[in-house]
């Protein structure tokens, strides 16, 4: 199963890069450039016309090692890293659409907000039922830390998946906000899954977890400040779809609270800064929201907040694997 995983992990690698190699130059010459937020730091008006959408390399050398490395799996009956990625491209299908939209109007404006959320819901509802139908979800909340299961009834349970779905993936989405800084965030994470697989000898899921961590170390190279191309809503949708996915094919969704906490406390803070400003009329807590603006706005440069968001995200990533040591037997 090592041996699996490591290969899942450079050949995802490789085909990012090469895709990466090719797209970057054809996202040029089609002028699919990110519209900066004209309320954001100033600063960041430079990045203007950087191609948006390189979300779409590493989700080329995951998907391909999915399928290619996930053959075996198949063949068993074992089709768990096949749901995750087909619930994550249908993330990453309503990012391209909102890509899509801001590119052709060149504004920093895409799908409505009623519009993504009905998608997202519908997604979820979709991830919920494919996994239950295989038998691979339970309506059991297991308790990190503690090793403790909370039954729930299964409809109480499907309406909580959904929240923490749709919440979780936008809060995901929000992280991408500074260059290389999603992708810094999310590469722990995805080890995380993948380390947590490889014990649990859950193989599928490893394999996804492998290719994700491949593709997003490949990404970096292109993604890392100064940022040569961004992953769009195209990229941030998919990875906060594969966050959450997987995170359900483990029947750990829990997890998600010591394992993204990074996304937590990005989501809390522009959370906090909308409704401090609505009940005082106009005052803010943060200079700007979400915390890493913020941040930038006191004086922090992008590779400093990258370092020490993404040196968090993977002692938590650290914390959850030995949180749930006790269910797989570690």
């Amino acid at each position: 199963m090592i041996m699996d995983l490591i290969w899942a992990f450079l050949g995802s690698f490789l085909i990012t890069v090469i895709t990466g190699v090719a797209l970057v130059p054809a996202l040029r010459r089609m002028k699919a450039g990110q519209t900066i937020r004209s309320d954001g730091p100033t600063w960041h008006l430079s990045k203007q016309g950087t191609p948006t959408m390189g979300g779409l390399m590493f989700i080329a050398g995951i998907t391909a090692m999915c399928i290619l490395g996930g053959i075996d799996d198949i063949a068993e009956g074992d089709w768990r890293h096949i749901i995750i990625l087909v619930f994550s491209l249908l993330f990453g299908l309503i990012g391209f659409l909102d890509d899509y939209e801001k590119v052709k109007k060149k504004q920093n404006l895409g799908l409505t907000a009623p519009q993504k959320l009905i998608l997202q819901i519908a997604a979820a509802v979709v991830l919920v039922l494919l996994l239950r139908l295989e038998g691979h979800l339970s309506s059991n909340l297991y308790v990190p830390f503690f090793d403790v299961t909370v039954h729930l009834p299964y409809p109480v349970y499907v309406a909580l998946a959904v929240f923490i779905i749709v919440g979780s993936v936008n809060a995901v989405n929000i992280t991408d906000g500074v260059d290389g800084l999603c992708t810094g965030v999310t590469l722990p994470v995805a080890a995380c899954y993948t380390a947590i697989a490889a014990v649990w000898g859950y193989a599928s899921v490893g394999l996804f977890g492998a290719a994700l961590t491949g593709g997003l170390a490949a990404f970096l190279i292109f993604n890392f400040h100064p940022a040569h191309v961004f992953m769009g809503d195209t990229g941030s949708l998919f990875l906060g779809g594969a966050v959450c996915a997987t995170a359900f094919a483990l029947d750990m969704p829990l997890i998600l609270i010591p394992l993204g906490l990074i996304y937590i406390v990005e989501t809390l803070s522009d959370i906090i800064q909308v409704l401090y400003f609505k009940l005082t009329h106009g005052k803010r807590v943060f200079k700007m929201a979400p915390i890493h603006h913020h941040l930038e706005m006191s004086g922090w440069g992008e590779r400093r907040i990258f370092t020490v968001f993404t040196a968090v995200s993977t002692a938590m990533a650290v914390l959850t694997f030995f949180a749930v040591r006790l269910r797989v037997g570690i």
